[in-house]
C-alpha cells in the first residue's frame, strides 16, 4: 500500500477535533461564536472568520488557501449582513466555493456556523 498519511488533530475533544489536517489539506468542524453569542450576525461572523484565522494557521494554512466554506445561517434574511463581513475577510482572488444555508443551529444564541476546507 501506499506510504505513511499523517493525520494531525487540534483543539481535540471527546466529540470532536476543531481542526484535522490529512496530507495537504485542512478540514475545520463548523465553527461558532462564542464571546458573542446572542449578538447581532455581523458581530459572530467577525468572531468565527477570527478563530478560523486561528486553527487555520495552527495547521499551517490561511484564508488565501480555502478550497469550499459552508455558511449555517438561522435566519436567511441576514445574508447580506453576513456577507458584509465575509466579503471584507475573505481573500481577494482566492474565494472558496461556497454554500449558504438556512438551518436550526445547536443551540438558540447561535445564528451562524462556518465550515471550511483549505490546503496548506
Amino acid at each position: 500500500m501506499g506510504g505513511d498519511v499523517t493525520v494531525e488533530r487540534f483543539e481535540t475533544g471527546p466529540r470532536m477535533s476543531q481542526a484535522v489536517a490529512h496530507g495537504n489539506t485542512v478540514y475545520l468542524a463548523g465553527q461558532v461564536a462564542q464571546k458573542t453569542a446572542g449578538k447581532s450576525v455581523a458581530e459572530q461572523t467577525l468572531e468565527i472568520l477570527q478563530t478560523i484565522d486561528g486553527l487555520l494557521a495552527a495547521a499551517g494554512s490561511d484564508k488565501s488557501k480555502l478550497l469550499s466554506a459552508q455558511i449555517f445561517l438561522t435566519d436567511i434574511s441576514t445574508f447580506n449582513e453576513m456577507n458584509k463581513v465575509w466579503e471584507a475577510w475573505v481573500a481577494p482572488g482566492n474565494t472558496p466555493a461556497r454554500a449558504t444555508i438556512e438551518a436550526r443551529l445547536a443551540a438558540p444564541p447561535y445564528n451562524v456556523e462556518i465550515m471550511v476546507i483549505a490546503a496548506r
